[in-house]
């Protein structure tokens, strides 16, 4: 059986959005094959990358993410939940990592550039995110990531440093490969992709006035200006949206819009959404208030979680340790 490593940041709320949804669908998907021993962590240190300034309860964004993990379908009896700040040997093997890496790698990866220049991050540990989830990944000697193409670079800088740390001291670690599960692409209200950076998310727990405003506020097609006009369903993030939450009516409404039906317009597809959107999402909201409701057997599940990843984090520092011939 193969292990798989997979997290979320804590940020914001803690709360996750339509993005995020779509990806632990493909998690659990995962995790229910049964060909994956999953580790699936909450990465709170990686979430003050950006966070570092914010002065929320950084407990109340975890158990937030520990009960939407859970209520999406991620079973604590099959797959590995735990908290990354509670297993220490991250902290030990990213220091040791630290003293091999050299900064020009860090510096040519894509998301660091982009985020230097949008977000205004310039902080040591922003540079050195790539690093610190190398660690994460190969602490459990993780073979496989799920990924989508954005942290493609990250991955590929954990395998130079497997290589690098395997040249230097001893063959301990796999190079961790991408797995590439389908996960749709999920456009955010600008029609730039979901994330929170952008504030362009719909959160998967949001309340339905707030879901209804951001979706009827939603960008369309800029090139349908009047009712009757053709419009362009594929450039359109609520048609993105109504594919997957809505798919039995998507080839109609194409048929309609580029056709200019005047009958059938903007609002019309966004209602339609709204609508799918909050039924898709009710049994998942039900569940998330329930877990969150036994805050304590959340706090067990990410203990016991906690416990297990760090047995097999530190069989491998044993190993990383010797083979520095560290104390």
């Amino acid at each position: 059986m193969k292990t798989l490593l997979s997290g979320m940041q804590p940020t914001g709320t803690g709360m996750l959005h339509l993005g995020n949804y779509e990806v632990l669908k493909s998690w659990v998907q995962l995790q229910n094959s049964g060909e994956y021993e999953c580790f699936n962590c909450i990465v709170d240190w990686h979430a003050l990358t950006a966070d570092f300034d914010k002065k929320e309860n950084m407990p109340e964004k975890i158990f937030n993410v520990a009960a939407e993990y859970i209520a999406a379908g991620l079973d604590p009896e099959k797959s590995v939940i735990f908290i990354q700040s509670d297993v220490k040997q991250h902290a030990e093997l990213h220091l040791l990592l630290s003293m091999i890496v050299p900064v020009p790698w860090l510096e040519r990866v894509p998301s660091y550039k982009d985020k230097l220049e949008k977000l205004g991050l310039d902080s040591y540990g922003f540079l050195g995110y790539p690093v610190l989830q190398a660690a994460d990944i190969i602490v459990y000697k993780a073979n496989l990531v799920p990924v989508g193409k954005d942290q493609l670079p990250h991955l590929e800088i954990a395998r130079e440093i497997v290589r690098r740390f395997n040249f230097l001291y001893d063959d301990i670690f796999p190079e961790p490969q991408a797995l590439e599960s389908y996960v749709p692409y999920i456009p955010g209200t600008d029609n730039r992709k979901m994330g929170k950076s952008y504030n362009n998310y719909i959160l998967m727990c949001e309340d339905e006035d707030s879901i209804v405003r951001k979706i009827m506020g939603c960008f369309t097609d800029e090139t349908k200006l009047r009712r009757g006009d053709p419009g362009h369903p594929d450039l359109c993030p609520v048609y993105a949206l109504l594919k997957i939450y809505a798919p039995s009516e998507t080839d109609r409404i194409k048929t309609l819009c580029e056709a200019g039906d005047r009958e059938w317009g903007c609002v019309k597809c966004k209602k339609l959404l709204v609508s799918s959107l909050l039924e898709t999402l009710k049994p998942f909201r039900e569940r998330r208030n329930e877990l969150l409701a036994d805050k304590e057997e959340l706090r067990k599940i990410l203990k016991k979680g906690g416990e297990k990843a760090s047995e097999r984090a530190e069989s491998t520092m044993r190993e990383v340790r010797q083979a520095m011939r560290l104390w």
